[in-house]
């Protein structure tokens, strides 16, 4: 859900997307997203497109025809990392692990064993399990292999520690609508001055015009040379939103989400529910709930909806009719929140055993 004054942003009168107030909410954008993202990196900016054209962004412009590319695939989105890499022409090498578990350092360090990747790809935050991937180690491992380190922070930037500079990731990308608590519509992306390099330095020019870090700098940067209309609606949107990440702090935003996170699960184990997701590897803003035996899962999900207007998600791929997917991001994840869907979900239950 987003804040309210996050929708009220977007009901501001409109300006010109060259306009100089504009222009000038553009550089507090990027200076709060550099906040946010715990970087000092130059190129930060919001892409004009969901969390999927982030990803695109990332790859098409540090990948080029031929060139060798890890990415580790513990749900839906590593596998959607590694399509969008083949698409662009890159040699894939898939790091698999179970879903619900998190990839191990040990399994990137075997995959680097013999070879010198561009670039090493991991999703931190798998959405469609609950899992949460430690990130230093596996970056460590990939600069020692000469690649650069791209992340996947979709549902984890806002909600839990993201740290750009201090963890060495070279490429990242998000979206608006998990826990920022916007509307879906952009995606804040950042470079490494590396990564940088790597984009403007290339053999072929970059497959996408659209997504050319390189077209892009110049409108986000100090000449706003023309690029695309940039849905300015949706910069308001992020403008606020971030405001209220950091007005509340990182720390106090992480912690409550933990907090209510902890609430949930034991409030689930009270009802017989467990999180299927990895022990001490699980998401505090994405749940991943074990269906107990003999319930009719898309039943209950359906009665959540018609009777009590919560809407939780499916599981996704093997995970399908086995999971329910609670999410707990940002403007949502609250104590009242909690109880109303531990209530709900308790009463559903009891009805569809009795």
């Amino acid at each position: 859900m987003a804040a309210p004054s996050v929708l009220e942003a977007m009901s501001r009168p409109l300006l010109g997307h060259l306009d100089p107030a504009f222009v000038g909410m553009m550089e507090e954008i990027k200076e709060m997203l550099r906040e946010v993202f715990q970087t000092k990196n130059r190129m930060t900016f919001p892409v004009s497109g969901t969390g999927s054209a982030g990803m695109e962004f990332c790859f098409v412009n540090l990948i080029e025809p031929g060139d060798e590319v890890v990415v580790g695939i513990n749900g839906v989105f590593g596998g959607r990392m590694a399509e969008v890499a083949a698409r662009c022409g890159a040699k894939v090498t898939r790091v698999e692990a179970e879903w619900g578990r998190i990839i191990e350092p040990a399994q990137i360090a075997v995959a680097l064993e013999g070879r010198k990747p561009k670039l090493v790809a991991v999703i931190h935050a798998e959405t469609s399990t609950g899992a949460l991937t430690p990130i230093p180690e596996i970056s460590r491992l990939a600069h020692e292999a000469g690649a650069l380190m791209l992340v996947d922070t979709v549902t984890s930037l806002g909600g839990c520690p993201v740290e750009l500079d201090a963890w060495g990731i070279d490429a990242v990308y998000s979206g608006t609508q998990k826990c920022l608590s916007a509307p879906p519509g952009l995606a804040p992306v950042s470079l490494s001055d590396r990564a940088l390099e790597v984009a403007t330095h290339r053999t072929h020019k970059v497959q996408s015009w659209y997504l050319d870090v390189n077209l892009l700098a110049s409108y986000w940067g100090a000449e706003r040379v023309y690029h695309h209309t940039a849905p300015v609606s949706m910069n308001y949107a992020l403008h606020e939103a971030l405001r209220l990440v950091l007005e509340e702090g990182l720390e106090a935003r992480f912690a409550r989400h933990e907090r209510n996170h902890q609430l949930l699960k034991d409030g689930l184990a009270s009802l017989g529910l467990e999180i299927a997701s990895q022990p001490g590897h699980q998401l505090w803003q994405l749940n991943s709930v074990t269906v107990p035996e003999g319930v009719d899962e898309a039943a209950v999900r359906a009665k959540l909806l018609q009777n009590f207007g919560i809407e939780i998600g499916a599981g996704l791929g093997p995970l399908k009719g086995k999971v329910w997917r609670i999410g707990l991001m940002g403007e949502s994840s609250t104590p009242d929140n909690v109880e109303i869907v531990l209530n709900a979900l308790g009463q559903t239950l009891s009805e569809a055993a009795g």
